[in-house]
């Protein structure tokens, strides 16, 4: 299943993606009640809470709705005409892994690394598909794009095998986990260059772990201008998703609801000579596509344009 976040009269609103169109849940309950006893999610975190049994039972009323759904009932959307949110609204955590792409690590002559490299970014660098990123031009010159799998955890793990780890998971999305780069690297710990607010655009589904089968066997993408820079696989990590969640639930508790960014794939700008850099700049358009999960554009902006 896909689920999405849009914005109606200022609220985040759930939907699901099918081949009719996106259903509005919240309007679609107040034409098609629930049968006697069926439990209907109305957010999203409602249904990665609800876990399979949240899942089943809306999946169950969206083909209810459908069913029932004449031309004019106004619960069934045109995606096109929705303003996105992020797929995942208020995660607990936001947890993700550097340097996590062989390929990457070897091009900005890094060494691979023997344990995954954890940071975090906040809540304030969500935004969703479409939306306009703001470029920090009064503290920055070297904003770069990063392609990245994102997992959302479904299940509490803590101390998880690899083996059961999987099990965990809710489902997976794109990101763009764009950096800073002079911010980044201005000292020894990356947040700063990382969490300037839109600096996360997370979509524009969030699809199931059984829609998507093996996460470390999508290919993965970033186009900029129509230009691609970033064309790789995810069986390129370092570290697979079920190390990844297995690796963070030995040191901190993960809750349904989180998110984990995988790392990018060779093709950054900062993994170009230097004189072949050039950073994104007002007005670029950047797109992040992964296997099954759709893709995410996004345009940058001149901050100060965006002010006024």
């Amino acid at each position: 299943m896909k689920l999405l976040t849009f914005i109606e009269n200022g609220q985040q609103k759930l939907g699901v993606k099918t081949e009719q169109g996106v259903v509005h849940i919240t309007a679609a309950l107040q034409k098609v009640p629930a049968a006697a006893g069926q439990s209907v999610a109305q957010t999203i975190h409602e249904v990665i809470d609800g876990g399979a049994t949240a899942v089943e039972g809306l999946q169950s009323y969206v083909s209810q709705a459908l069913s029932a759904a004449g031309a004019d009932s106004g619960y069934v959307l045109n995606e096109s005409d929705l303003i996105l949110g992020p797929c995942v609204t208020h995660p607990n955590k936001i947890i993700c892994v550097g340097l996590n792409y062989r390929k990457h690590a070897e091009e900005t002559g890094a060494a691979i690394p023997q344990y995954p490299i954890l940071f975090n970014k906040f809540n304030n660098t969500l935004t969703g598909h479409g939306a306009d990123v703001p470029l920090p031009v009064k503290v920055s010159s070297k904003v770069d794009y990063e392609a990245e799998l994102v997992i959302v955890i479904g299940k509490k793990a803590k101390y998880v095998s690899k083996e059961d780890a999987l099990s965990h998971v809710f489902g997976y999305c794109n990101v763009n986990d764009l950096s800073a780069r002079d911010l980044q690297l201005r000292t020894q710990q990356w947040l700063l260059g990382k969490s300037c607010d839109g600096f996360s655009p997370l979509g524009p589904y969030l699809v199931t772990a059984d829609e998507v089968g093996n996460p470390n066997d999508l290919g993965i993408r970033c186009i900029v201008n129509g230009e691609v820079r970033q064309n790789s696989n995810t069986s390129d990590m370092i570290f697979h998703c079920d190390e990844i969640v297995s690796y963070i639930s030995q040191h901190m508790t993960l809750v349904p609801g989180d998110v984990i960014l995988t790392g990018t794939p060779e093709g950054v700008v900062l993994g170009l000579p230097e004189a072949q850099q050039v950073y994104l700049k007002d007005g670029d358009v950047v797109t992040i596509e992964i296997d099954k999960l759709g893709s995410l554009t996004n345009r940058l902006v001149d901050e100060e344009k965006l002010a006024k």
